[in-house]
């Protein structure tokens, strides 16, 4: 990718970074679900330290290992008559669930996906519903904790 240059608005578009507030959710065979936030899409390697004992270095090498990532949670209003999520962590206290894929998109300004994460092998393993207090005036909010084993990145 080129070094942004001098110029108009419409000679650096291509240099402006996307905005983060622009996605859709997919959630098994529900599509375009209405998330506030999403977080936990990371990716890295735990790591391995070994030293045999004949080494003139002073210090262990360092190699990665098992890939890991960290835990998923999506935030949503909550809505009458809307029991996505405990129907969700449900599944699971019945062991009747499957593993279900999460498709994450970061869309752009025509509503085209720019970035896509899918999440496979997930299932819900928290449900937080929203905390109650009578002096507050902000919307209803519950969230759920998602693991998941495998994360396939795309861009477009």
């Amino acid at each position: 990718m080129a070094a942004p240059t001098a110029g108009t608005g419409g000679e650096q578009d291509q240099f402006w970074p996307l905005p983060k507030f622009y996605f859709s959710v997919d959630i098994g065979d529900q599509t375009d679900l209405p998330f506030q936030e999403v977080s936990g899409i990371d990716a890295g390697a735990e790591v391995i330290e070994y030293r045999h004992g004949n080494s003139r270095v002073h210090s262990v090498i360092k190699m990665p290992g098992l890939a890991n990532g960290a835990d998923l949670v999506l935030k949503k209003g909550v809505f009458t008559r809307d029991n996505l999520f405990y129907e969700l962590i449900s599944k699971i206290n019945l062991n009747t669930y499957e593993r279900l894929t999460i498709v994450i998109r970061l869309l752009d300004e025509s509503g085209e996906p720019r970035l896509t994460w899918t999440l496979r092998s997930a299932f819900v393993k928290q449900l937080t519903c929203t905390d109650l207090n009578s002096q507050s005036n902000e919307a209803a909010v519950e969230s759920i904790v998602v693991s998941y084993d495998e994360m396939i990145m795309e861009s477009a």
